[in-house]
């Protein structure tokens, strides 16, 4: 039996996303930006899914940005942001449970002399709006914070954030990095009141390679690179219209399933959350998560790469953490202050529309194995 419990890192592509890339790849592999008949209908095939994703974030299409990917679309967001803000002044505020497309251009930000200001989470994994407000100053020119924690589940305060730095100065600009919380938490960008927001499509059952970048309307920003003009100047390259395709049909299936797909994963993972710890002797709870396809847990004392290539060994996917970090220790439960036992212990279990009870099960059977292996040795 393979079991797949690692839907934060990727999805499976559904169906309708990969016959609209077949589609589009066959049958309509126009460039969108050649003259001629056939590229000019490629064109508007591309304008018609601009319009469904922008449905799905409720925006304008005109808000909607194609990218390759979420780090694109975070590294684009933070260097257009600090240089749209270069007369205000050079301070940054994130968190230090970002992304590390997030982090990693910020801290080059850094050593380059810009300031920043890294908030730290409770032990529950969130931030606390109070702490943002006392890190705000007049050289402030960005907030960088997530909406949904990748590793931990936890939804941050993004919406009373965003209140709180435009009132005490319009001019600073908001990216919350969304690619975990894409129609698996529901809200619009205008409810967000966010002026950047990014997202990725591999993360909603769409392949790898393509990404959003949301920018509100009125707001001019630097391109992160130059060329051919297209997506109106800011994103120039070919754009990928297979992959932008399969983003769009992704995207229906959720507007139109949304709501069961959530409610089935919020209801593996309360299963999940009372079966492990009952049938895992010792397994902890790190977090229950707020999203509905995210927790964490626990085995003191099992260091969780060793969990991990175990359970792997038996068919079963789970994660350490963020597929970024490649085995490096998490920065995000390092933030948390765990005991030094449970912190080595933590595995990520993160749920798609298509897991079921049985996966959980097999998982809860393989951990209580390796658990009483290891005691027996």
């Amino acid at each position: 039996m393979f079991v797949y419990l690692d839907h934060a890192a990727t999805t499976p592509v559904c169906a309708e996303a990969t016959q609209a890339a077949l589609e589009e790849m066959t049958a309509a592999f126009g460039n969108p930006s050649a003259r001629h008949a056939f590229g000019q209908q490629a064109a508007q095939r591309l304008e018609e899914r601009r319009a469904v994703v922008a449905e799905a974030l409720g925006c304008t299409p005109e808000e909607v940005f194609f990218t390759s990917c979420g780090t694109e679309g975070d590294n684009w967001a933070i260097q257009a942001a600090v240089e749209h803000g270069r007369r205000r002044g050079r301070h940054i505020i994130t968190t230090v449970i970002e992304h590390s497309a997030v982090l990693e251009p910020i801290k080059a930000l850094e050593g380059k002399g810009w300031s920043v200001t890294r908030l730290k989470p409770n032990r529950q994994g969130r931030i606390s709006p109070e702490d943002l407000r006392a890190a705000l100053r007049e050289d402030t020119v960005l907030v960088s914070m997530m909406l949904v924690n990748n590793e931990l589940g936890t939804l941050q305060p993004v919406a009373e954030c965003a209140r709180i730095v435009k009132a005490y100065a319009p001019e600073i600009l908001f990216h919350t990095d969304a690619v975990q919380g894409f129609l698996k938490v529901p809200f619009t960008v205008k409810e967000l009141g966010v002026d950047l927001l990014t997202v990725s499509g591999h993360k909603i059952r769409a392949p790898k390679g393509i990404g959003v970048q949301y920018i509100r309307s009125g707001l001019k920003l630097s391109p992160l690179l130059r060329g051919g003009g297209q997506e109106r100047g800011l994103r120039p390259g070919t754009e990928p219209t297979a992959q932008i395709a399969a983003l769009s049909a992704a995207c229906r299936l959720w507007m139109d399933h949304g709501a069961e797909y959530r409610a089935h994963m919020e209801s593996l993972k309360a299963y999940a959350l009372e079966q492990l710890p009952a049938r895992v002797e010792g397994l902890e709870i790190v977090t229950p998560g707020d999203a509905p396809h995210i927790c964490s847990v626990s085995l003191p004392g099992y260091p969780s790469e060793m969990l991990v290539r175990a359970l792997s060994d038996q068919g079963i996917c789970v994660s350490s953490g963020s597929a970024c970090h490649k085995g490096k220790p998490s920065h995000v439960f390092a933030a948390l202050g765990l005991p030094k036992r449970t912190a080595m212990g933590v595995l990520r279990i993160s749920f798609g529309p298509t897991s079921t009870r049985d996966e959980v099960d097999a998982l809860a059977d393989a951990l209580s194995a390796i658990r009483s292996s290891r005691v027996g040795a």
